[in-house]
Parts: structure tokens; sequence; C-alpha cells
């Protein structure tokens, strides 16, 4: 059992990691803009960044998930930080959009790292659902803080005069994953892990046993549709502006930083409300509000007509700022399910089934990202997220399907027969 100042300074370390790769993850969508502009590359080439990211998530989590508990905790994350920094070394200064996806590439396999080790970390310092609820909720929307803060942080290094200025934003970040690195690595915390197994092979089997557990099986479809959501959303929120409401390449960015913001205070409220109420109702019924908001928004934008080139928060019209509120509704959908699936599993398949969430992300990102981006070349903007309703109305049938398998079973009825 760890003393209080030990598990205080996990969790800082938890928030600090987890905010330098919100930074980098989700910055996809403003490279994805810039390799358009700069690089060349259309839509449907560009949106392959997506994949460079997502799937080395989903290889290294299928592989590592097992093993993270032998390797530690903390050997993980001082691993992915280095990785980490030489792939923003490599993009600053090779300027290409090759180069572009070898950032991502390691961004990809070290976020794998960093978010096994997070997910297990949260239940070695949680004892109850409620903690393990509200600290994921907290944990999560200072993720979002961290894409909010990518938002303004890329823009401020735009240059009208070299169109290679903003790469510097990189040797910010590198110094960012430094201190971090030299935050953990100086910390002389030494975290537990639990094993599923006494050896490999048994941490194999008990990780391929929770893919025959039915709360695991529908989770995963849920997790799958939901970044299916955001990632859709997220990535491509910066080219919508852009070209939907003519938005200048700098306000395109900066606009689509009140999606994070949204998401950002929506989680903290998630994980205030997941107190007082069940999380299935919060997750339902946020669902429910986000349809409401693109069928309310998206028809008046294909009714809009072409305008000049904005570049000022002053010109941005009433609808500019509604769309990114669907941050606030479709905020606490994942923490509280990742939650609520964790949270009644044993701890020692905490780290095998942050493994299976991680993968399931990873592949409903690259995929709705890849989808939206076809859309979006082909029928438009405005209809390519029309679709997004499609995986919403999909993930409430999930979420009613997971709470009833927790209605009816027990933790051990769920896992000690399979385990």
């Amino acid at each position: 059992m760890m003393n209080s100042n030990a598990d205080k300074t996990i969790k800082l370390s938890l928030y600090i990691n987890y905010f330098v790769f919100a930074i980098l993850l989700n910055s996809v969508g403003i490279v994805i803009a810039k390799s358009i502009n700069v690089y060349g590359v259309n839509e449907i080439e560009a949106s392959i960044l997506e994949a460079f990211k997502d799937l080395p998530i989903a290889i290294v989590s299928f592989f590592v998930a097992s093993f993270l508990p032998r390797l530690g905790y903390k050997n993980a994350m001082l691993i992915a930080l280095a990785i980490v920094f030489i792939g923003c070394l490599g993009m600053r200064f090779a300027n290409s959009f090759w180069a572009a996806k070898m950032m991502f590439l390691s961004v990809g396999v070290s976020f794998a790292l960093i978010k096994l080790s997070v997910y297990s970390l949260v239940g070695v310092v949680t004892s109850t659902p409620q903690q393990h609820s509200s600290l994921m909720s907290s944990i999560e929307g200072f993720f979002m803080v961290g894409i909010a803060s990518a938002y303004f942080l890329f823009p401020a290094f735009y240059s009208d005069t070299n169109v290679d200025a903003w790469l510097n934003v990189y040797l910010v970040l590198c110094g960012f994953i430094a201190l971090s690195f030299l935050f953990l690595a100086f910390s002389g915390v030494q975290i537990p892990g639990e094993t599923a197994g006494t050896n490999w092979k048994e941490d194999i089997k008990s990780s391929l046993t929770l893919i025959t557990v039915p709360l695991v099986l529908v989770f995963i479809c849920a997790a799958f549709f939901f970044v299916m959501i955001e990632q859709g959303i997220m990535t491509w929120l910066p080219r919508f502006n852009e070209k939907i409401f003519s938005f200048s390449e700098k306000l395109s960015v900066q606009m689509a930083s009140l999606l994070a913001i949204s998401l950002a205070v929506g989680r903290f409220i998630a994980g205030w409300l997941s107190k007082k109420i069940s999380w299935a109702v919060i997750v339902i019924g946020c669902a429910l509000l986000s349809i409401a908001l693109l069928l309310a928004i998206l028809p008046q934008l294909s009714a809009a007509g072409e305008c000049k080139k904005l570049s000022s928060f002053a010109d941005v019209p009433a609808l500019g700022f509604m769309l990114p509120l669907i941050g606030l509704f479709i905020a606490p959908v994942y923490p509280l399910l990742n939650s609520a699936v964790l949270s009644h599993l044993p701890k020692n398949l905490h780290a095998p089934m942050s493994g299976l969430i991680i993968i399931s992300s990873a592949l409903g990102g690259t995929i709705g990202s890849r989808i939206v981006g076809i859309l979006f070349k082909n029928i438009g903007g405005v209809n390519a997220f029309y679709f997004l309703t499609v995986p919403i109305v999909l993930l409430i049938v999930s979420v009613l399907v997971i709470q009833r398998i927790i209605s009816r079973s027990s933790k051990n009825h769920l896992i000690t027969n399979r385990a």
C-alpha cells in the first residue's frame, strides 16, 4: 500500500503525461490541414496520418498489455517519453509529409505505453467504483485541457512570411516532454503492478479470456463507436471550419479549440455527476443531445452560401460557436464507459482490459477519421458530419446492453467462471 505522498506523486505524473500526449495526439487535425496546404496532399491522402497514429496504438497495446506490469508502469512511461521526443525532433528538422507520418508513428507507439500505464494505475490508486469513475473523468478532462492548449500553441507559431515557422512548435513540445521525463525519472516512486497470471503464458491466456466475457465484447463495440464519433469531429473540424465557414487557416484551428474546451468542461462535470447519477443515464442523455445538436445545426449550414474569408473572432457567425458545443455532450461518454467496465473487473485484469480499450479506440479513431475524410472529399463536409449520427445511435444501443449485463450479473459471475 502506498503512502499519501506517493499516491499524490503518481496522480500528478498521470496528469502531466496525459497533458503532453493530448497536445501531440490531437494535433493530427492541425497537421492534416497543414499537409493539405503546405505539402500539397488531398483530404484522402492526408487522412492516412490518423492511421499512422492509431494503428501503432492498437498493435503495441495488443502485444504489450499483458506484459506491462512485468515491465513496470514507470519504465513504460519513461520509454514512451524518450521515443516521442525523437519523433518530435524528426518532424521539426525533416519537414515533410513523410516526417509527419513518422512523427505520428512515434506518438502512437508511445501513447499506447502511456495510456496502458495510466488506465492500469487508476485502479491502483482508487478503491471504489465511484472513486475510479471520478478520477478517470478528471484525468480525461485534463487530457482535453491539453487538446485545447494545442489549438492555441500551434497557431502561435504560424507566420504569413515563413511557411515553415509552425514547425518550431515541436521544439517547445520537446521541452515539455523532457520536463515530464525528468519529473518521472527522479520522482523516486516505485509503482506496483498486478499481473494477470504467474508467468507470461498465463498473462496471455487471461487476456484472451476477457474476449469471451459478454460485458467486454459489448463494451469494445461501444468504445469503437464513440471514438469514431469523437475523432471524426475532432480531426476534421479545423478543415470543416476552413471550408464550410470560410475561416482563415489560423482562425479555423483556434475555433476548433472550443471543441476541446467543451470536451474538458463536459468531462469535469461528468466526474461530479457520476457520483450522483447513473453512468448509463448520463451517457444516453448526452448521446441524444448530441444528435439533436447536429440535426439542428447541419441543415442551416447546408443552406449557407459562400462568404468572404473570415480571420477574426468578431466575424464568426453564431453557428460557428454552436457546433463545437457538441463536445459538452460527447465528453462524458468515454471515461464513464471505461470506468464502468474496469471497475467491474479484478485489478489484475485492468492492464489487459486497458489494452482492449485502447485497441478498439484506435481502430475506431482510424476508421472514423478515414470515413469522414473520404466523405468530406466526395460529398462535402456538411454531409460527412451527418454520417456521425449513425455511430451515435449504435453507441446508445451498446450502452443499453452493457447496463443490462451489469445489472443482471455480479463481477464474480462475469469473471471467475471464465478466468
